[in-house]
């Protein structure tokens, strides 16, 4: 004989279908509403908006900017002065035979004009070798707007690819939910028809629970990284809804050591920032040793002087003309200075070569230890793929030896939790291997392929 199920459990149950409905019906609404990206579309708004590579962008047009023959010195500077002015004196004067003269009030004026050009001619090669490190910063400005800008698309590309791996976390949590449900239904109808117990109920609506507050809880974790991919496109709305074109991590499982350490050392960014700053350390040092040399400047000028006088038989004068000259001068003796900034600078200069082979030693390193990871996820993924096949396979026979009977609950649980175990491992493998192949093609300077 049939047993009346309680209303309490009926209501458990119910309740839970009915937010788990409407939560899904939000969630396809949301979808639908929404506009779709895909990865080439959020890596071009994140280049086109992102805050932090605005300004490394402008500090390279600072750069540009500085880089004028100008500012190198090759151009001459051009002045003018001009003046306009007077004085107003009272004077006394005593003589020796007893006279005196007196003036009060003498109001003289006076005024000038001058226009000059100077120019340096030769200063021991400073001048150009000044030059071309104003253009060799323009280029270490350029790779580290370059540097910026492959940290930015990896950041884009892995929480891109997070948001996904979420999004199918997402997905086999709500799956687990409808296997707990149907289990939930299937004691319900056992418990109504008297062959199962109460308690046997009661475990099923626990284990439905908290299938349902893992459910929720990882809607939590998708939401965060979808406000982070929206700050890192400097959305507007950091809350806004990102629907993806993908739905799956996409993997490139054909990357190749030998090909890799080739493309990291001819355009690995951080090779060549270490590199420029080898030339640049190499002109300051020209730059300091061309002190050394005579140094040659011209300089022309015309002005214009006027004097008014107040008192005596001149009542003004003018004088205008231009002047000219060349100087030749050499420093002879500065205190042994330019010998200790040479010596500073060739130190430099080692220290530039010290750090371009650290850089070298540190990209070979991290390629060497990430292509490992690589490979060995690479595997695990293969083991994974064959693991979720057996458990998946294992489920369906306990879910039909549990309708039989045949089956204890706590061991449908238990092969209900191993295929969700499988799922997730084989989703976090995807990860790593995605993970290991972006920080790949940044290493060898090829992760501008995603664009």
């Amino acid at each position: 004989m049939a047993r009346k199920f309680p209303s309490k459990l009926r209501w458990l149950i119910r309740t839970n279908l009915f937010v788990s409905f409407i939560a899904c019906f939000f969630i396809v609404s949301d979808a639908a509403a929404q506009e779709v990206y895909d990865l080439s579309r959020c890596i071009q708004m994140a280049l086109e908006r992102n805050f932090d590579l605005q300004v490394v962008r402008n500090r390279e047009d600072v750069a540009i900017n500085n880089y004028t023959a100008g500012n190198a010195g090759m151009l001459p500077a051009i002045t003018t002065t001009n003046r306009l002015g007077g004085t107003v004196n009272s004077s006394v004067q005593d003589y020796g035979d007893g006279g005196t003269v007196s003036s009060s009030g003498v109001h003289n004026t006076s005024g000038s004009s001058a226009v000059s050009l100077g120019m340096t001619i030769f200063r021991g090669f400073q001048v150009k070798h000044t030059y071309r490190k104003l253009g060799e910063q323009v280029a270490l400005q350029g790779l580290q707007t370059q540097m910026e800008i492959e940290n930015l698309i990896a950041r884009i590309v892995s929480e891109y690819n997070f948001y996904l791996e979420q999004i199918s976390l997402y997905e086999n949590l709500a799956y687990a939910v409808s296997l707990s449900r149907e289990r939930v239904r299937i004691d319900e109808e056992r418990y109504l028809l008297g062959s199962a117990s109460k308690m046997q109920l009661l475990q099923s609506i626990v284990y439905l629970n908290a299938d349902s507050s893992r459910f929720a809880s990882q809607n939590e974790v998708l939401r965060s990284s979808q406000i982070r991919l929206n700050e890192l496109m400097a959305s507007e709305n950091p809350g806004e809804e990102i629907i993806l074109a993908d739905s799956l991590i996409r993997l490139n499982e054909n990357l190749i050591y030998d090909t890799l350490l080739m493309r990291t050392l001819l355009h690995n960014t951080g090779l060549q920032i270490a590199s420029k700053n080898q030339d640049i350390s190499e002109l300051d040092y020209k730059i300091i040793e061309s002190r050394a040399y005579p140094y040659l400047t011209m300089s022309t000028g015309y002005g214009y002087t006027y004097s008014g006088y107040g008192t005596g038989d001149l009542q003004n004068q003018q004088v205008h003309g231009m002047n000219y000259g060349l100087t030749l001068g050499m420093d002879l003796f500065d205190g042994f200075n330019r010998r200790r900034e040479k010596s500073n600078a060739r130190i430099e200069i080692e220290n530039r070569e010290i750090q371009y082979r650290q850089v070298e030693q540190s990209v070979k390193a991290d390629l060497m230890t990430i292509y490992y990871a690589y490979e060995n996820n690479l595997n695990r993924l293969r083991l994974e793929e064959q693991n979720l096949e057996v458990a998946r396979e294992n489920l369906e026979i306990a879910v039909e030896r549990y309708k039989l009977g045949d089956l204890a609950g706590l061991e449908l649980r238990e092969v209900q939790k191993s295929l969700l175990d499988a799922e997730e491992r084989l989703i976090s493998v995807k990860y790593q291997v995605k993970l290991a192949e972006i920080s790949l093609l940044q290493i060898s300077g090829s992760i501008m392929d995603y664009l």
